[in-house]
């Protein structure tokens, strides 16, 4: 039986209230108002179902670079479904793989893209693509620095900020711990993959930024939607790290935000409209205030 609401029963009470009162001028004028209550009590409940009406929670989890991008998603959500619960475990994209791939997550999150092997479980929807933003102290005297030069510091081979137009002083690498999806983009993008010599390995976005505020010496990376006015982004061979410069391509060190559902698995009602919603083009502006650039147009 249909659950009746507190709305439509006042509206139904008042309609009938209305119609037994004119009964007697004649059956016409009863059967109008009849007519007019069932027409009131329709759009009443159509109303309330444009407003939403799912309900439960939509467990995801992963990716410490999608922070903000999910915060804004979530924020938008709930003003479309207000009855959903959407959670957030910021455990690394690796673990938000895992998470979709046994089950535990109705949607993972991953700062880099699938790997072959990773497809035969899971599928990856990309909602939003980042800039990995090349970060150093800001009383740093480096504006810009090629791949190559990426590459041979990050490796050892270039210990020195003076061999790279800064001043006199050892470099200190600062990176993301293993599994990270921002350190497997960078590492990939970079061609450093497993040789990087890090004087820190951070479990965090933010915990890198920090790290480069406090140091003048450091050198780090990080996401683009998360990096502020704390620290410094350095061009990479003349082309600064902007919404636009991703979107177009000539940011050379940028990767997807992914989001990574179970191919055996039905996702919930709730799951798939937070889906939808994410890779809608109503969540674009969302995902721009996040700081990432949308993946939907």
């Amino acid at each position: 039986m249909k659950k009746i609401t507190r709305r439509s029963f006042i509206t139904v009470c008042g309609a009938a209230a209305a119609a037994m009162a004119l009964t007697a001028c004649g059956g016409a004028a009863s059967s109008t108002v009849a007519s007019s209550a069932a027409e009131s009590t329709s759009s009443s409940a159509a109303a309330e179902t444009a407003a939403g009406t799912l309900s439960g929670n939509v467990a995801t989890g992963g990716s410490t670079s999608m922070k903000n991008v999910i915060a804004a998603l979530t924020e938008g959500f709930a003003e479309v479904e207000p009855g959903v619960t959407v959670s957030y475990d910021p455990t690394g994209s690796g673990a938000g793989i895992t998470g979709a791939t046994d089950k535990t997550l109705d949607i993972g999150l991953s700062s880099r893209a699938l790997k072959d092997d990773e497809k035969n479980d899971v599928d990856g929807t990309t909602v939003a693509l980042d800039g990995i933003a090349i970060v150093v102290n800001k009383a740093s005297k480096v504006a810009d620095l090629t791949v190559d030069q990426l590459k041979q510091m990050f490796t050892g081979e270039i210990t020195n900020w003076k061999d790279v137009g800064g001043d006199d002083g050892e470099i200190v690498l600062v990176g993301r711990e293993a599994g990270s999806g921002t350190r497997d983009g960078f590492e990939s993008i970079v061609d450093v993959k497993d040789s990087c010599k890090y004087a820190q390995e951070l479990t965090a976005t933010g915990a890198v930024i920090s790290a480069v505020e406090a140091n003048p010496l450091a050198v780090g990376y990080a996401s683009l939607s998360a990096v502020g006015d704390t620290v410094a982004m350095v061009t990479v061979e003349g082309v600064e790290c902007s919404e636009d410069t991703v979107k177009d391509g000539s940011y050379k060190i940028q990767r997807p935000f992914v989001f990574v559902t179970n191919k055996s698995v039905t996702l919930s009602e709730q799951a798939q409209a937070f889906v939808d919603f994410a890779t809608s083009k109503d969540a674009a502006d969302l995902i721009r205030t996040a700081g990432a650039v949308p993946g939907n147009e």
